[in-house]
């Protein structure tokens, strides 16, 4: 069975506009650039956030020009001319202080070495440390699966405390992503992307700006009653859940501590859970500044035969893709396929975006004197 054909183009609706994917990569490049950062780094950082777009995760992608990075590089709270700084080198382990350069760029680079390393070492570990947000943690994971090695890529939140520990009335940690990206089926990673919360913040914004309710489990009033409004959480009246549920709370909360652990622990970034945080009101509160990575890169070449290896991962993931599904006609597939599958799509086809978010581009490509990335109309 072909597992890989592609899919036909999700219809066009009157509430969206398709765009050419490399248009759109280079008008978000040229935004970057307006902003200072260099040729290479520009594009980088446009391929991370437009990553999101591309594969269908749309809450970290160009919704997050407006209202995350550009502010993040106007206020000065991100550096675009910020080279990073190697602190401790020990060959197959190194840390790097990111002196605030934009983490949409950081985290690539910071795997880039990694995957450097360990086709030198067999394993290569990068811990950041100063950093800030840079967007889909599997789009960083996956740069690992490039080159025949597994990615590990997690992110704590700096001081920017969301979630409250299991009975505790104080948030302590942020959503602290996740991802482990693998070669497996081929054109299509295995790549998990996930916060250890129940949803990501973006997701629960996403929902509310659309008018949309979000499912029970996902946020929670103080006693802790389902709640499904999703703009009750920046209203303070619901917070946010872990991975898990109410069945499998610790889950969630140990995943995130885990990654705390990994990557502000280990590189010395800021914390989520200091003293200074019990003093909280109970509500979301600090920023997302001094954010830790923790990057990792595994080449299984430097422990079996590379053609062993791969064609371990092809089985693997081809035996999953061809399990009797239990419903007719919904096939089962791994993490990551659907993301791989809709950036074929609308590699093809175009990126869909809702026109308000259409609407916003046009904006912004009036205030830096661009040209914004044209509709595909009639192409279909």
């Amino acid at each position: 069975m072909n597992h890989l054909a592609a899919d036909p183009p999700t219809p066009a609706t009157p509430s969206t506009v398709a765009v050419d994917y490399e248009r759109l990569l280079s008008f978000t490049a040229a935004v970057f650039a307006a902003h200072g950062l260099d040729e290479d780094r520009d594009h980088t950082a446009a391929q991370a956030l437009c990553y999101g777009d591309l594969t269908g995760m749309d809450s970290h992608g160009l919704r997050n020009l407006t209202r995350l990075y550009l502010p993040l590089l106007d206020s000065g709270r991100a550096d675009p001319t910020a080279r990073t700084r190697i602190v401790t080198d020990r060959g197959a382990s190194v840390l790097i202080d990111a002196q605030r350069s934009l983490g949409l760029y950081t985290a690539s680079e910071a795997m880039d070495l990694a995957t450097e390393r360990a086709a030198s070492y067999g394993v290569g570990v990068v811990s950041v440390r100063d950093a800030t947000h840079f967007g889909c943690a599997g789009y960083h994971a996956r740069r690992a699966t490039e080159h025949g090695m597994i990615g590990i890529v997690a992110a704590n939140c700096g001081r920017q405390r969301i979630a409250r520990p299991p009975g505790g009335r104080t948030p302590l940690l942020g959503t602290n992503p996740l991802s482990v990206a693998a070669p497996a089926a081929k054109g299509h990673p295995f790549v998990l992307d996930m916060s250890t919360t129940a949803a990501p913040t973006g997701r629960i914004r996403e929902a509310a700006r659309a008018g949309h309710e979000i499912a029970a489990g996902v946020l929670a009033d103080d006693a802790g009653n389902p709640v499904t409004d999703p703009a009750a959480f920046d209203r303070g009246h619901a917070h946010l859940q872990w991975l898990g549920g109410s069945v499998g709370t610790y889950k969630g909360f140990g995943l995130a501590l885990a990654v705390e652990v990994l990557a502000a622990v280990l590189s010395g970034a800021g914390m989520g859970p200091e003293p200074e945080a019990l003093a909280g009101d109970g509500r979301p509160g600090g920023r997302d500044d001094d954010i830790g990575f923790f990057v990792a890169a595994l080449a299984p070449a430097a422990l079996r035969p590379a053609a062993a290896a791969a064609e371990a991962a092809v089985s693997l993931f081809e035996t999953v893709l061809a399990c009797p599904p239990s419903h007719d006609g919904e096939p089962v597939r791994y993490p990551g396929w659907h993301e791989a599958q809709r950036a074929i799509e609308r590699r093809r086809w175009g990126v869909p975006l809702p026109l308000p978010l259409y609407q916003e581009i046009h904006e912004v490509a009036a205030t830096y004197g661009l040209a914004a990335p044209e509709t595909l109309e009639g192409r279909r």
